[in-house]
């Protein structure tokens, strides 16, 4: 159900990324039925929003150093951009990034269909894909983020739904104030 890239990407992350001041527990991988929990100790290097496009920072460079010698990782900070971009070629929803005291949690759900996800995930999934695309210097459109959630031309009103709701929270922005509805192409908020 799982790509095997996103599992080898989040694994090492939680090992490299872990607070080694922080004492009771350790990295944990917690599998259920619907969902899979990836845990560890620490608070992220860099806001959870900002994960795709960020600069790699590395809490513990020397375990990340031996970890790609043995070639476990890569040490490049495109670990969440493999794992975003296989959650959209599998039609996943989203990964969840949940930050809790000084802990740190992934959360990759299982696949569903669109009527049963949230609004609240159709924005995040609607957030990431536009990410994933300004950092490859590509546009989103309401074709693209059909694409991503796997819907039919005739049913773009559904998407277009999904781009008001993330304009209106600020997940996103037109990157043409000034375009036509079918020019629009949208960019991350910060961008």
């Amino acid at each position: 159900m799982y790509p095997e890239i996103i599992i080898r990407e989040l694994i090492p992350n939680a090992l490299i990324h872990q607070d080694f001041r922080i004492s009771g527990s350790g990295p944990m991988l917690e599998i259920f039925k619907d969902r899979i929990e990836i845990f560890n100790l620490g608070r992220p290097l860099v806001d959870t929003e900002r994960f795709i496009d960020s600069p790699p920072r590395s809490r513990n460079e020397d375990l990340a150093a031996l970890m790609r010698r043995i070639n476990i990782c890569e040490e490049r900070g495109s670990g969440i951009d493999k794992v975003v971009a296989a959650t959209e070629q599998a039609f996943l929803p989203a990964p969840e990034f949940e930050i809790t005291g000084e802990n740190f949690k992934v959360v990759l759900c299982a696949r569903k269909a669109f009527k049963d996800y949230s609004s609240q995930e159709k924005e995040q999934i609607c957030y990431q894909h536009c990410v994933l695309k300004h950092v490859n210097r590509k546009p989103m459109t309401n074709a693209t983020l059909r694409e991503r959630f796997g819907i039919e031309a005739k049913n773009s009103s559904q998407i277009s739904r999904i781009i008001k709701d993330a304009l209106s929270k600020k997940l996103i922005k037109l990157y043409d104030p000034e375009a036509g509805p079918r020019l629009r192409r949208y960019i991350p908020y910060w961008a």
